[in-house]
């Protein structure tokens, strides 16, 4: 069960501090390059009116949201229906976009209003999808298994936190630390709100500034990406092929999830491979595959449309160090006193 565990869970003896602040210099300096490339490029529209950078490649390049309220999976009263007609699109959208109030005195009521904060997704842009789930492969729009193997890991995984999870900080769950969340991927799944894009794109790498958790995926197109190195969102290797940007991603650290996936953890032999290809002036399809024969019996495959805004995209500013780390491990050391009195006053 150890050896599971640490497969799971080695972050917590690693500091993150320096390899951090490097990631975000080089994302700053890729950031920095790319409106001086993009001002050296003729930006045409061919082909439809999809803009154009002067090599031909399509640009990517701009402001970009994948909020849906299409789920990941299909719901199984669905069956095989893969697509919804415009009118039951309509009318599920309108029932996933109400607003309820919570209930006073309940967790969910502690949580802001999302709507006081313009964080409700009927205030924002959705991209349009009549497909009735994210996943597409396979054809029921369902995950298939997980491995025998995968499976022992979440469960080691459980009764490791089980008994230390509240130990100190670096016990909790990396979303919780405001490490890295589910959704960020790859594959980038939507996620409740905050979820855009900023893709800024050069001759020789694309740039993926994720507005939450504020992290950047540089992207290179020249066959410079760092072979076996384990990082929280992969080693990403890009090419064009036609019209669309393959993206393949391999390298993760074993420590990580797709948002929406059980729980299932990306293992370091993971590929995962991402295709955009920008369909018209304001819509990029989006394309993945998750190939990792060593937690899932099969590869799976989704895909949904990014809608283009107008931005700009401000900083989702999450900290380790806040008061919700604080509260949660002062609360439980008071409960391990109230504990501790309990059991020596019955002695």
């Amino acid at each position: 069960m150890n050896e599971l565990v640490s497969e799971f869970r080695s972050v917590r003896r690693v500091t993150l501090a320096a390899p951090t602040a490097l990631a975000f210099m080089l994302a700053c300096a890729a950031v920095a390059l790319a409106p001086a490339a993009a001002d050296a490029q003729t930006v045409e529209a061919r082909a439809g009116g999809v803009p154009r950078n002067s090599a031909g490649h399509p640009l990517l390049q701009g402001h970009w949201t994948n909020s849906t309220v299409i789920p990941m999976q299909r719901p199984e009263e669905l069956g095989d229906k893969a697509y919804y007609s415009e009118e039951e699109l309509a009318e599920f959208t309108s029932r996933r976009l109400v607003i309820t109030e919570t209930t006073p005195g309940t967790n969910a009521d502690v949580h802001y209003f999302l709507d006081d904060f313009g964080l409700d997704r009927s205030q924002n842009v959705l991209a349009v999808n009549r497909r009735t789930s994210i996943l597409i492969d396979p054809p029921n729009g369902r995950f298939p298994e997980p491995t025998p193997h995968a499976r022992e890991i979440m469960a080691a995984e459980r009764a490791w936190r089980a008994e230390h999870g509240y130990d100190s900080a670096a016990s909790r769950p990396l979303a919780e630390r405001c490490v890295i969340w589910a959704h960020e991927g790859p594959p980038m799944m939507p996620v409740g709100y905050n979820s855009n894009f900023q893709i800024m794109q050069t001759a020789d790498h694309v740039v993926i500034l994720i507005e939450m958790l504020h992290d950047a995926r540089i992207i290179p197109l020249d066959d410079s990406a760092p072979p076996g190195v384990g990082q929280w969102l992969g080693s990403s290797q890009g090419r064009w092929d036609g019209d669309t940007l393959v993206v393949e991603t391999t390298g993760f650290t074993g420590e990580t999830a797709v948002r929406s996936a059980g729980g299932v953890p990306v293992s370091p032999e993971a590929r995962v491979t991402e295709r955009l290809t920008r369909t018209s002036p304001d819509s990029i399809l989006y394309e993945f595959t998750v190939d990792d024969p060593a937690m899932w019996t099969r590869p799976w495959s989704g895909e949904y449309a990014m809608a283009r805004l107008d931005g700009p995209m401000f900083e989702y500013a999450c900290h380790e160090g806040n008061y919700g780390i604080a509260n949660i491990l002062s609360g439980q050391r008071f409960e391990e006193q109230q504990a501790a009195e309990q059991a020596a006053a019955s002695q």
